[in-house]
């Protein structure tokens, strides 16, 4: 349960330091445009996205089990993010994101972290590749350059875009398109580097310069504000609480799973092990940090903590730097951000979803394995797309553990007949 910062720092050295300084830094530009494109497609304030980035990024960090975890918020929260908004409000997004918190710390006390091996790997892909398809299908309308509205249900999504598709404007595309590019071009020439960042700023400094007719975050949104907002108690009444703690549970089964698979990975990379109970807490902690100063959920970021691995970083003080270097960006360059182009935010975001759904495995998903496990990837994938977030996890879960107990001949009940 101890944090990792506190075992590193006993053999810390000048070297370690710069390693984790230049990691720090090179991380924060990956996530500081990824963090504003998230809250965006999330339904909330670009600025949400930050702040997020900075006060659950330094305590996943500071208090984590991993060595190497980089958390902020994720594109797995997006759909249900933007579910809670449109549902509830900002107000109880926070509420749940508060809630949620005090649930992992709950799961971090009882040590609930090893519990993530009862997760059927089926579900999670399905719902991984379920949240990649809705997140794509959310980014077309700012690719596209389109102003019709965009409903938030996946089929009435599909028809309006069908309505919508003579408004296909050209530079909109043409920015998306090229950042997309950059973006692949940089991740295979100069993969340690904050590619994301610079092909964001390129085709968005291009859009400025040239004065095309493409739509930029301070046109939708205005000017971000600097700094962060003072922390607030969200509204905690029990008839809130009661209505909200279906979201809460789905927001801390998300931030669970998706910090442990992510410290997990960085292991496989570093050789290192992390601390699940101390993860989880941190966690728990993060999520109402985040939920005080206004954020969204956060967890641990497996493409950022691969990103902070390959660019040097050894210790938790690479991840403080990361969201201090982002909190350095808000408070000096906030009006520079406001010019960066929607599309070139959306293109970002499409590449996000391509990863998220792993294309290298979908042979192995869709072709391979045990035909039971193909059936529960599929049908959780698509309770996913085209029903809700919930009902798939819940589905999954069920019916993969009763694929378990079948495979282990589990004998049935004997039941007796009741004596009435």
């Amino acid at each position: 349960m101890t944090p990792k910062i506190l075992t590193t720092l006993r053999e810390y050295s000048v070297e370690s330091f710069r390693a984790d300084l230049w990691a720090g830094v090179t991380v924060a530009m990956v996530a500081l445009p990824l963090s504003l494109a998230i809250a965006i497609a999330s339904g909330a304030g670009p600025e949400t996205g930050l702040i997020t980035a900075i006060v659950a990024g330094f305590l996943i960090s500071a208090l984590g089990g991993s060595r190497v975890q980089i958390g902020g918020p994720t594109g797995a929260f997006i759909v249900v993010v933007a579910g809670v908004i449109h549902t509830h409000g900002f107000s109880g997004l926070v509420t749940a994101t508060f809630m949620a918190g005090l649930i992992l710390l709950a799961a971090g006390f009882l040590r609930a972290g090893r519990l993530i091996r009862f997760v059927p790997e089926p579900v999670i892909n399905g719902f991984t590749i379920g949240i990649a398809v809705i997140i794509a299908l959310s980014q077309l309308r700012d690719v596209f350059g389109m102003t019709a509205p965009m409903p938030a249900e996946t089929l009435e999504k599909l028809a309006a875009l069908w309505e919508a598709r003579g408004e296909i404007a050209l530079w909109p595309l043409a920015i998306g398109l090229i950042t997309m590019a950059l973006i692949t071009l940089f991740r295979r020439l100069a993969p340690s580097w904050p590619g994301l960042i610079v092909a964001v700023g390129l085709t968005s400094g291009a859009v400025a310069l040239f004065g095309l007719p493409v739509e930029t975050l301070g046109d939708r949104f205005g000017t971000l504000p600097r700094g962060l907002p003072m922390p607030e108690l969200p509204d905690l009444s029990p008839a809130k609480l009661r209505e909200l703690l279906p979201s809460a549970l789905i927001i801390a089964f998300l931030a669970g799973v998706e910090s442990l698979l992510s410290a997990m990975v960085a292991d496989r990379m570093t050789g290192f092990r992390h601390r699940s109970g101390a993860e989880l807490l941190a966690q728990g902690a993060a999520n109402l940090g985040s939920s005080l100063f206004g954020g969204l959920p956060a967890t641990g970021a497996i493409a950022r903590t691969a990103t902070n691995i390959r660019a040097g970083g050894r210790t938790p003080v690479a991840g403080l730097v990361h969201a201090l270097t982002i909190l350095l960006a808000m408070l000096v360059a906030a009006p520079l951000a406001s010019s960066l182009a929607m599309p070139a935010l959306a293109g970002l975001l499409l590449l996000t979803a391509w990863n998220m759904s792993e294309p290298q495995h979908w042979r192995a998903h869709f072709l391979e394995g045990r035909r039971s496990d193909r059936v529960l990837l599929i049908m959780t994938c698509v309770l996913t797309i085209f029903a809700d977030l919930t009902v798939a996890i819940g589905f999954g879960v069920a019916a993969g553990l009763a694929l378990r107990l079948q495979r282990r001949e589990v004998p049935p009940a004997d039941w007796t007949p009741p004596d009435r």
